[in-house]
């Protein structure tokens, strides 16, 4: 069965997204009649297949067996549409190289929509990367859902709104990440749109975090919590216009893309200090669930570093080519600090829900 081979056989697309989906069947009709013909031989070439004594002599579970294979690799081939192979870095063209520990088990420019979708299920080096997101994303949005159509008398509707803002962050953040790994390897043009679109889902990840932490933390102080409100909305559009800037994807910004998103989340600790100075570290630890606040921060953190500094491949290149790549434990720790901080901001809604409204003297 022919291959696609790493150096792609398409013709160059120019940079057209899109699908051509009215073409989409015919094409895919005549590539598989393309990679079938002809029938490969069942049978030995050289068998007298009119003699039944030498049928029976070489064995009709050889047969089934080499019809079940060949069986087995039409089916693959005409459900899954698998019709590339993985290749090495060094055969990728240059806006598909990213990270040179990671050697082998590459997808190539496979320029349809409809087969990066179908590579989803295939191993390669971007499968870990798709589905710790995708499976985030898909949690966050049933727990989302949950929690905001849930009848729970005690929560205001501003209060589901905060939380929405978190849901939805959350989402767009995990769900246009695995996009983006998706649909990296199309082409360029469509490669550096879905980098657009992951980098704007940090952003908003980060937006949509500060939104309920800061509404509860200073829910009796007005002012404070607008002004530091806007602030964030403010830091967070800035980020979101610096995402869309053309070069910001190219790996050499490697360092600035992680800074920029570091720079962003960290300035919660101005927020975070200004609560626990002007009233106690136990009250931040009991109303403002500050705990979970510097353990989620520690997570984005290890993370970061994890994806900047390319640990563990950049110490053994080619060894975590499809598995426990840098990418991979970076996706895993901004899963687990969303979810630490989900479980933060549930607690400081509790409190708030049992001490009733602010009191003002």
């Amino acid at each position: 069965m022919s291959k696609i081979p790493c150096t792609s056989s398409f013709e160059e697309s120019s940079g057209d997204l899109s699908d051509d989906s009215e073409d989409d069947s015919d094409d895919d009709e005549e590539e598989i009649q393309e990679d079938f013909l002809p029938l490969p031989p069942i049978l030995p070439p050289d068998l007298d297949v009119e003699d039944p004594l030498v049928i029976d002599d070489w064995g009709f579970s050889a047969i089934a067996t080499s019809v079940y294979q060949y069986a087995e690799d039409v089916l693959r081939k005409v459900w899954m549409n698998i019709s590339w192979t993985v290749c090495h870095f060094h055969t990728l063209p240059q806006w598909l190289q990213d990270n040179d520990y990671i050697l082998h088990g590459y997808r190539p420019p496979l320029q349809s929509f409809k087969r990066c979708l179908h590579s989803i299920f295939s191993v390669h080096t971007e499968t870990g990367n798709i589905w710790t997101h995708l499976l985030g994303c898909i949690a966050f949005f049933g727990v989302g859902v949950f929690f905001l159509s849930y009848p729970t008398p005690e929560l205001s509707h501003v209060d589901k709104a905060v939380f929405a803002a978190f849901f939805i962050g959350a989402c767009f953040c995990l769900g246009l990440s695995a996009a983006f790994h998706t649909f990296l390897c199309h082409s360029e043009k469509a490669g550096r749109l879905f980098s657009k679109l992951d980098y704007c889902g940090i952003s908003l990840l980060i937006t949509g975090s500060f939104v309920p932490w800061l509404y509860y933390s200073f829910y009796c102080n007005f002012y404070q919590k607008i002004v530091y409100l806007s602030v964030v909305l403010v830091l967070g559009l800035t980020t979101v216009i610096v995402s869309l800037w053309p070069r910001f994807g190219e790996p050499k910004f490697r360092f600035l893309r992680a800074g920029n998103f570091l720079a962003f989340g960290l300035s919660g600790l101005v927020p975070a200090f200004h609560y626990a100075f002007s009233n106690s570290w136990a009250l931040a630890v009991s109303q403002a669930g500050m705990q979970w606040l510097i353990l989620m921060g520690s997570l984005y953190v290890i993370g970061t570093m994890f994806y900047a500094l390319r640990i563990p491949e950049r110490f053994w290149p080619g060894k975590f080519d499809i598995w426990f790549q840098s990418h991979q434990i970076f996706h895993c720790f901004v899963v687990a600090a969303a979810f630490v901080h989900y479980h933060g901001i549930t607690e400081m809604v509790q409190y708030r829900v049992s001490v009733g409204e602010c009191q003002f003297l």
